[in-house]
C-alpha cells in the first residue's frame, strides 16, 4: 500500500551522492541545504570518503553494484514512496549505479509523475573528467537524458555535448543540444574575466545570473547551486526567480567562507543564508537569435 504525505508535511526529495567524513561536498552539502529549507530527505551514499579528493588521497567504500540497485530497489517499492516530490543525483561510484539510479527515477515518475528529477552530472572541472569516462558517460547516457532539469558546469556541459563553450551564446547553443527540458550551467562565462554566474536554458528562454568571481574558492559549489535551485522550485518559484536566489545564496555563503579562510564551504555557519540571502542578484533574459540547440 501506497502511503501519501500527512497533511502540513512537505515533499520528500531522495538525493544520490558521495559523502564525506570531513567536508561539506556531495551530499553533506545537498542534505544539508534541503533539509534547511524544510525538505525530508532520503539520502543514498554512492561512495564514502575521508574528504574530498582535492585535499589529498583518502579512503573511498563504494558499495556493491548488486546491492546498491538492491538498496534502490527498495526505495522504488517502499511505501512511503507517495512522499516524494522530487529526485536528485550527483557524484556516482560506478558505470553500473547509473542503471540503478535510472529505475529508481522511473519508479518514482510512475507513482507520481509529477516528481522532478534533476541530474547534476559530477564528472569534471577546467582540468578535465576526475571520474573514469565510463562512469562519465553512464550519466550522459542513462541520467541526462531522463532528467527534467540538469546542472553542468561549462567543462561538463562541453564534454556531454562535444560543443564550444567559451560565451553565453556558445553555452546556450550546447546547452539547448543536451535534452532535458531545462538545462542551468553553473561557472558559466560571463562575457567578461572578472565574472561568472548560473545560466539557465529552457526550450524558448535563457537567463543569466552573474557575479564577481571569487579567487580560491573551496569545492562543493556545484553541489549546493542544484540542491538549493531544487529546492526553490519545488516549493513553487518560477525558474528567473529560483535561479536568481539561488546564485544569490551560493554566492553569499561563498565569500563568507572565503573571508574566514575556510577550505570547506561552512553552510552550517551561514544556514540562514540558505533561504534568506543577503545579496541580489540580478536576472537577466538573454536575447536568443534561433531555438537553442
Amino acid at each position: 500500500m501506497m502511503v501519501h504525505p500527512m497533511p502540513g508535511r512537505r515533499p520528500s526529495v531522495i538525493a544520490i551522492s558521495s559523502h564525506v567524513v570531513r567536508g561539506c561536498v556531495g551530499n553533506r552539502a545537498v542534505v544539508f541545504a534541503l533539509e534547511t529549507l524544510g525538505f525530508p530527505v532520503w539520502a543514498v551514499p554512492t561512495v564514502t570518503l575521508s574528504w574530498h579528493p582535492g585535499h589529498g588521497p583518502s579512503t573511498m567504500i563504494v558499495p556493491d553494484d548488486e546491492k546498491f540497485a538492491a538498496m534502490l530497489a527498495d526505495l522504488a517499492n517502499a511505501p512511503w514512496i507517495g512522499e516524494v516530490d522530487a529526485v536528485i543525483s550527483g557524484y556516482l561510484g560506478s558505470p553500473a549505479q547509473a542503471s540503478a539510479v535510472a529505475g529508481l527515477v522511473e519508479a518514482v515518475k510512475s507513482a507520481n509523475p509529477k516528481v522532478l528529477y534533476l541530474c547534476d552530472p559530477v564528472m569534471g572541472d577546467l582540468g578535465g573528467l576526475y571520474v573514469p569516462e565510463a562512469i562519465a558517460a553512464s550519466i550522459r547516457d542513462a541520467l541526462v537524458p531522463r532528467a527534467d532539469i540538469a546542472t553542468p558546469n561549462r567543462h561538463e556541459l562541453a564534454w556531454m555535448t562535444g560543443r564550444r563553450v567559451e560565451t553565453p551564446a556558445e553555452v546556450v547553443d550546447a546547452a539547448g543540444s543536451l535534452g532535458p527540458q531545462t538545462v542551468v550551467v553553473t561557472s558559466a562565462p560571463a562575457g567578461s574575466s572578472d565574472a561568472t554566474g548560473n545560466l539557465a536554458v529552457t526550450s524558448d528562454a535563457a537567463y543569466f545570473a552573474d557575479h564577481p568571481i571569487v579567487a580560491r574558492p573551496p569545492n562543493g559549489l556545484g553541489d549546493l547551486t542544484a540542491a538549493l535551485l531544487l529546492g526553490r522550485l519545488i516549493s513553487g518559484l518560477a525558474l528567473e526567480a529560483a535561479l536568481g536566489e539561488t546564485t544569490a545564496a551560493v554566492y553569499d555563503i561563498l565569500q563568507a567562507t572565503v573571508a574566514r579562510g575556510g577550505d570547506e564551504l561552512q553552510i552550517e555557519t551561514d544556514a540562514a543564508l540558505l533561504a534568506q540571502p543577503s545579496s541580489h542578484i540580478a536576472v537577466r533574459e538573454l536575447t536568443l537569435t534561433g531555438k537553442p540547440g
